[in-house]
């Protein structure tokens, strides 16, 4: 059976708001004095949340902000922001998937002021669930968030206790969701305020009176939810949750006794955790294609570094140095604040892997494929995702077409193989640049040319190698070029080109610098 911690924050939007407050020393508010966020409706304004203060003078959600005004000369309103909310409450989700990676914030069905944690599985990591509550609930309050938990096997018991348990950290046993429910009020249901009001005055007041009941007249008398909500706390139906990020099959997670700030220490520690994931990755025939390693800061802030792969791998040593030459490449964004004292890292993406030699794989029978792969994983993590690129070929016999840059793949085009080959230059230029050409005859061979503001005597020639025009490409016939390899007085080699044939496609060719040689 799945288990499921439901963590309300009583007083979240609240405490939200007087964090962002603490930031803007524009707009202070003084927490001590009644303090209500409003929120728009049908009416005026009203009480959409409220600080002890405020309660203690005799406010309560839903009240008239115009009747909160009259009760206290002391008042400060501000207006609820649902959206700055949420997206706090998701960063807040992000920083609990220290303990799962299955984190579903609340939404405005579930009060939008607390989130669910599916530990399945999970709960043992960290001595049980009572000590997982325990540990979750005193990281909350160091934080400022006091919270209320319960934990149960399915998400409307766990919410139902978080709410209204005697204990601030319910814990109820598989199987046990009519007796902790019994005595519990029927809000617990999580049922619109009309329905509930309905529900008082016919007299049900408790969940434990709606259980059990005939189903027929409860189906006719109240809307739907009612049924649903019953039979989602009971377990009866499944209700499924929206987690933070696609549940990974592969996850390794370790917490320290001490905070670590430097780079080698995260690194030995990721290098562990690769370690950890490696079995269960053989098991799987699988290897990671793409990682993500959390770094979970005291103060509840998550650091996330991505890494992305050429091909699978488990090589634990491998990833250990790309998470190095990442964290080298970002150490200036990244906060390490007083320490990070957990970290995770987890496989978000996997790919199969034929079984094959691991030893020596960069230099037996001839293997370079995942010497190929690591070469380029290193490149990317060091210079970045975008600097990296390979050459295929293009069928075309015009030296800017005959290849193309593009992203590398695991299994490149292979080059075609050539007998006797022309040479070609190491450094091709973008554009083919013009040069002022003097030569003993109309078709022979350069003597002497200038190129970018400097004179080149040539002591040495090779060629011509023809190049004729693409025909089917272009309406209008490209001009015949003829290639040479040249060498310079101080042996500098170039690859010049002259462009047209003398007295059938023009009667004064140009000459043209197309490449350089090593």
């Amino acid at each position: 059976m799945p288990r499921i911690v439901s963590v309300w924050l009583p007083r979240w939007p609240i405490l939200r708001f007087l964090a962002a407050q603490a930031r803007n020393l524009s707009a202070p508010v003084d927490p001590e004095q009644p303090f209500i966020l409003a929120a728009d409706a049908a009416g005026g304004p009203r009480v959409a949340a409220l600080n002890a203060a405020a309660e203690a003078v005799g406010f309560m959600l839903g009240d008239s902000v115009a009747d909160a005004r009259a009760k206290t000369d002391v008042l400060q309103v501000h207006p609820v922001d649902p959206a700055a909310d949420q997206a706090a409450l998701r960063r807040l989700g992000l920083w609990a998937t220290r303990y799962t990676p299955a984190v579903s914030p609340w939404g405005e069905e579930n009060g939008a002021d607390g989130f669910f944690l599916d530990v399945t599985g999970a709960a043992h990591l960290f001595g049980g669930e009572e000590a997982l509550l325990a540990d979750l609930a005193r990281r909350l309050d160091r934080s400022g968030l006091p919270a209320r938990l319960a934990v149960a096997d399915t998400a409307g018991a766990a919410w139902a206790l978080a709410r209204f348990h005697a204990s601030p950290a319910a814990v109820l046993r598989s199987g046990q969701e009519a007796e902790g429910l019994d005595a519990l009020p029927v809000e617990a249901l999580r049922l619109s305020p009309d329905t509930t009001i309905a529900l008082r005055r016919l007299g049900f007041r408790r969940v434990g009176s709606l259980i059990g009941k005939p189903r027929a007249p409860f189906a006719a008398r109240f809307p739907p939810e009612l049924l649903q909500r019953l039979d989602q706390a009971l377990g009866h139906v499944p209700e499924l949750l929206t987690f933070l990020a696609p549940l990974p099959v592969y996850r390794a997670l370790r917490q320290l006794l001490e905070p670590i700030t430097m780079q080698e220490a995260i690194v030995t520690v990721a290098t562990r955790l690769m370690q950890d994931l490696v079995p269960a990755l053989e098991r799987g025939g699988v290897g990671a294609r793409s990682l993500q390693l959390a770094l979970y800061r005291i103060d509840g802030e998550v650091v996330v570094v991505d890494l992305s792969l050429m091909a699978p791998t488990r090589n634990s040593r491998h990833v250990a140095r790309l998470i190095d030459l990442k964290l080298e490449r970002v150490v200036e964004a990244i906060d390490a604040g007083f320490g990070f004292e957990t970290l995770s890292l987890t496989v978000t993406v996997t790919e199969r892997m034929r079984p094959r030699q691991t030893e020596l794989a960069c230099v037996s029978n001839g293997e370079t494929a995942e010497c190929r792969a690591v070469l380029i994983d290193s490149l990317r993590q060091r210079l970045g995702p975008r600097r990296v690129w390979q050459l295929e070929p293009v069928a075309s016999h015009l030296p800017e077409r005959a290849q193309t840059a593009r992203a590398p793949v695991e299994e490149p085009q292979p080059w075609p193989v050539v007998d006797e080959a022309p040479p070609r230059p190491l450094f091709l230029l973008p554009r083919a640049e013009p040069a002022e050409v003097m030569a003993l005859i109309p078709e022979g061979p350069p003597k002497r040319f200038r190129w970018r503001g400097t004179s080149h005597s040539v002591v040495w020639a090779q060629g011509p190698e023809r190049i004729a025009g693409e025909w089917w490409r272009q309406r209008k016939l490209q001009p015949t070029r003829d290639y040479y390899l040249v060498e310079d007085e101080v042996g500098h080699r170039f690859w010049l080109y002259r462009e047209g044939l003398y007295g059938r496609e023009t009667a004064a060719p140009r000459w043209f610098v197309h490449g350089l040689f090593a």
